[in-house]
């Protein structure tokens, strides 16, 4: 097999991740930092692109490393419409979303394709992304709500999540499209994916709020009494957006968002404590439930990952009250940097074709085609 130079970027909030990868083999990784500050002083996301590709530059020098004869840049993809899972080859209308944010989510990953294309200018090579946070692979009856003008969309740690399946896939002899899983990445966020034959076909989207509750993000909410709270004039709209998305969830209930000191405060028997942190995973066992059923009961396996699978009691009381429905494997933290450089070689290797973004979302409503207006 042909050695593979990879360089993967995986931009975050205050740093951009970095690898340099020979095949499957690390020859260099750092998380680098950006000041602050200086990102502050940005209007945009993508205003930052200068000023992040610099501070990368710059650390690669000062470790002497060199990326002329990379084969290929892969980004962390982000800012797209909705697309089917794969890897996709960077051309300019996928630039021009990432750029603008065409699915109107402002986020960090914006930025990954458009780093890996600037550094493919500067030293040759292919530029991809792999599965990026805008995969919607859901079928239709999935997308339904009881209320018309709303329909459900696929918000989840895809990346990470379909590389799980892909390696969990290996490990017992098949390939990712001959099976089912149920997937949790259970981290910062909470994301619980139905996987059948290898497309995500029904989750929660943790975006706009379902599903269990997260360190940051309240969950699945009763309606009514939201609603009722919304117009409380206790909060304003950007105020309940944050509440649902940012400040709910643990810190909400306990005043942090830190899993690790909960879940001790929890083990010492503070009440509080240990009922929310117990709660989370109940919430997180009744949707692995909800998504065996989407499977018919035909379940392969559940994978958890994410950065929470480190703590053993968590994976315990989850494989508890799962285990009748399918083996559970842990799968502690998360395959991002791997993930991203596996898509780019299955394509250089011929294993898959690279897609094209057409920028036309997956899902464009239920009218027209099979459906009439009523």
């Amino acid at each position: 097999m042909k050695v593979y130079k990879v360089f993967a970027i995986n931009p975050g909030s205050t740093s951009t991740k970095i690898s340099l990868f020979e095949n499957e083999n690390v020859v260099y990784t750092a998380n680098v930092s950006h000041d602050a500050s200086r990102l502050a002083q940005f209007q945009t996301i993508s205003e930052q692109l200068p000023y992040r590709k610099d501070t990368i530059l710059n650390l690669l020098k000062e470790n002497s490393i060199r990326l002329e004869g990379v084969d290929a840049f892969v980004g962390r993809g982000g800012g797209l419409l909705p697309l089917e899972g794969g890897t996709y080859e960077v051309d300019e209308l996928l630039l021009e979303h990432a750029k603008i944010g065409a699915n109107n989510v402002a986020h960090p990953a914006q930025l990954g394709s458009q780093l890996a294309h600037e550094f493919k200018k500067e030293y040759g090579g292919k530029c991809f992304v792999v599965n990026p946070p805008d995969v919607d692979e859901y079928e239709e009856i999935a997308r339904v709500t009881g209320i018309k003008e709303i329909t459900r969309a696929s918000h989840l740690h895809s990346l990470n999540q379909k590389e799980t399946a892909i390696r969990h896939a290996k490990s017992i002899g098949k390939t990712y499209e001959e099976c089912n899983f149920i997937i949790c990445h259970i981290g910062g966020g909470i994301s619980v994916a139905a996987h059948k034959k290898g497309r995500m076909i029904d989750g929660i989207d943790i975006v706009e709020g379902e599903g269990p509750m997260a360190p940051t993000r309240a969950g699945a909410i009763p309606a009514a009494p939201l609603i009722r709270l919304c117009y409380s004039g206790k909060y304003s709209e950007k105020e309940m957006l944050a509440k649902c998305t940012k400040n709910g969830g643990l810190v909400d209930h306990l005043g942090t968002s830190d899993a690790l000191e909960i879940s001790k405060r929890a083990k010492a028997g503070e009440p509080y404590a240990k009922l929310i942190w117990e709660a989370m995973i109940y919430q997180i066992i009744k949707t692995i439930g909800s998504m065996a059923c989407v499977l018919q009961g035909k379940v392969d396996g559940i994978l958890l990952g994410g950065g929470m699978v480190y703590n053993k009691a968590l994976v315990e009381m989850i494989t508890k009250g799962c285990e009748f429905i399918a083996a559970i494997t842990a799968y502690p933290g998360e395959f991002e940097m791997e993930a991203m450089v596996s898509g780019a070689i299955r394509v250089m290797e011929g294993m898959e074709k690279a897609k094209k973004y057409t920028g036309i979302p997956v899902f464009q409503g239920f009218l027209g085609g099979n459906y009439e207006s009523k």
